[in-house]
């Protein structure tokens, strides 16, 4: 590198280490301090071998049993999950002072309640699999919606996630849920409530805002928004119910939207495409577009 290129990449960097002297949010520097995004991604593809043992071949170690396998498996989350959890535990206000000890103790417990919770997680997504195979007659067996389908991954995802989130865990649940909202264009926040038997077809478009509630057999197609009224109020608005609730055997077709905490969608109505919903509607109605009431 000759002199002058030296000499104005010096003059670049010192522009930009002064920049990050100054008082902003999006200056802080300690990037351990921080969950890592690459780990997570691992971490969560890990977790999906975990709930289909059978679909999802492992690159880096050889077994001669299923037992084997899955020990080598969870031994590998366990130490990777809790690292990242002892990370993020920062986040939070009781640990931001806590020593690098107590947030591994803490991980510790949070990794292995987690860890305890993957029978029921695969229990529910079991319930997924059958609906997408009931309600999709271009799916031809379980194995190509389990490979195949967005839908399918969008919604493991949030379950994995949802038991982190219910946990306590910061930052992580998100990471996990953002990464599947990248690949699938479903943007299901970890925090939202989802029963049984649930069914999203197509699902590009699709977001589900963090205190939604979603009962058994719920079916969406793509562009459905479950969502929140208004947001103006911003942090004022944290932990309050902002999204609606969705009742038992509901279908919501292709661009709905749905919005405010205080909105029932009662059970088996059918929701009609690009319907503007703000109010709640009564069990069994069908809601379209085109007359704009319920019938």
């Amino acid at each position: 590198m000759d002199n002058k290129v030296n000499s104005e990449l010096n003059a670049i960097v010192g522009t930009i280490l002064d920049d990050y002297s100054s008082d902003r949010i999006i200056n802080k520097t300690d990037i351990m301090d921080q969950p890592d995004r690459d780990k997570v991604t691992e971490i969560l593809d890990k977790l999906i071998k975990l709930v289909f043992p059978g679909y999802y071949r492992e690159k880096n170690y050889k077994f001669y049993n299923l037992s084997s396998r899955i020990t080598v498996l969870s031994e590998d989350i366990f130490y990777n999950l809790k690292k990242q959890i002892i990370i993020s535990l920062i986040q939070k206000p009781e640990y931001e002072k806590a020593s690098f000890e107590e947030r591994a103790e803490a991980s510790d417990k949070i990794t292995s309640e987690f860890m305890m919770k993957i029978p029921k997680i695969r229990e529910l997504i079991e319930t997924d699999v059958q609906a997408f195979f009931d309600g999709d007659p271009a799916a031809y067996n379980h194995s190509e919606i389990i490979l195949c389908y967005p839908g399918l991954r969008a919604i493991v995802t949030a379950r994995i996630a949802h038991e982190l989130f219910l946990l306590g865990v910061p930052i992580i649940p998100r990471m996990m849920t953002e990464y599947a909202h990248s690949r699938t264009g479903i943007d299901i926040h970890p925090g939202a409530t989802i029963g049984k038997y649930f069914f999203i077809d197509h699902g590009t478009g699709i977001v589900v805002g963090e205190t939604t509630v979603i009962g058994d057999y719920v079916k969406i197609y793509q562009g459905v928004t479950i969502g929140a009224l208004s947001t103006r109020g911003g942090q004022s608005l944290r932990g309050v119910k902002r999204h609606p609730t969705i009742e038992d055997r509901v279908t919501i077709y292709a661009g709905a939207s749905i919005l405010g905490g205080d909105t029932v969608i009662g059970h088996d109505a059918v929701i009609g495409s690009n319907a503007f919903i703000v109010s709640s509607v009564e069990p069994e109605s069908k809601v379209s577009f085109r007359d704009g009431c319920n019938s």
